[in-house]
């Protein structure tokens, strides 16, 4: 089917505004977009705790996240990796959803905002990521008031990172995830499936706008291969929390998260998967769109046997 009323109403929107595709831009530019987006969304509800923190990650740096408490009681605690093909994105621009997460989970929500390409290339959005998460477990007990189930989360280019970060803990023995959330995520390198080349994928995220972001994250052909970029060309996927991965019909990352579902699951992960008729790439975290709403409940259910009692 074609992108509903409210996504092609956005989209219509965005033109009107005169905004130059993605790969038409400069990084500083396109990171300008993230916050026209927020304002759109407005403030998320209010939730019992907010703490800003530094996170050390490697060669003596820090870097900020934010820990949004729903409750005097959290049922776990997700860290959530941010979309924006590792080149644009930042904790303000997700705290509305971080919040709406909190809020609907019961469980606290962990904004980590990872150093971005192409300052800083791969691999390390994956190295802070993966120091984020070891840095929240080491700290669970502070955050939840006890030791509670630590989730993995994130869209997109973020989805990639929770995917790396998954098979990272995995190799290394811990720390453990009780559930990894790949909302559309980069799992490969490959822009020529057929996904990529469908004229009616080319939306707010297009084959040449995935191409650009590749391009200031690992311009090198070769490292992209690399299971800690493309986690799709991971030998082996045993052992692998429990995923859940949200797809958008309209989005040229399709395919390659269909791919990496079907390899955890014949790798005998459990899988619960759903692919959001009449979406593009990007509508989870656009908090206008109501199949955003639809989208997050659908995560909310899903991590439901994953968290602790209340």
């Amino acid at each position: 089917m074609a992108i509903d009323e409210a996504t092609a109403a956005f989209m219509n929107q965005l033109v009107a505004t005169g905004a130059r595709p993605l790969h038409e831009m400069s990084p500083p530019e396109a990171r300008g977009l993230g916050a026209m987006f927020q304002e759109m969304f407005g403030p998320g509800p209010e939730v019992a705790q907010v703490r800003e923190e530094r996170i050390p990650v490697g060669g003596g740096a820090t870097i900020a996240a934010r820990v949004l408490i729903p409750t005097a009681a959290p049922r776990g605690v997700i860290v959530y990796l941010h979309g924006g093909g590792w080149v644009i994105g930042a904790i303000d621009e997700f705290d509305t959803l971080g919040r709406r997460m909190a809020q609907r989970t019961g469980a606290a929500v962990v904004l980590v905002d990872y150093r971005l390409a192409p300052e800083h290339r791969f691999p390390t959005a994956v190295e802070d990521s993966v120091a984020a998460v070891r840095w929240v477990d080491e700290h669970i007990e502070q955050i939840a008031g006890r030791r509670v189930p630590l989730v993995v989360a994130g869209d997109s280019a973020g989805g990639n990172l929770s995917a790396v970060v998954a098979l990272r803990t995995i190799a290394a023995g811990g720390p453990r995830i009780a559930a990894q959330v790949l909302v559309y995520p980069v799992t490969d390198a490959d822009v020529e499936n057929a996904t990529y080349v469908d004229p009616a994928n080319q939306l707010l995220l297009s084959r040449d706008g995935m191409i650009w972001f590749w391009n200031h994250y690992a311009p090198d052909p070769a490292v992209r291969v690399h299971p800690d970029a493309s986690p799709l060309r991971a030998q082996d996927l045993a052992g692998l929390p429990p995923a859940i991965v949200v797809l958008a019909e309209h989005d040229v990352l399709r395919a390659e998260g269909e791919a990496y579902a079907d390899r955890l699951r014949a790798a005998g992960v459990p899988v619960s998967q759903r692919c959001f008729a009449g979406q593009m790439h990007a509508f989870f975290t656009l908090l206008n769109l109501p199949a955003s709403a639809d989208a997050l409940e659908y995560v909310a259910q899903e991590l439901e046997p994953h968290l602790a009692e209340a």
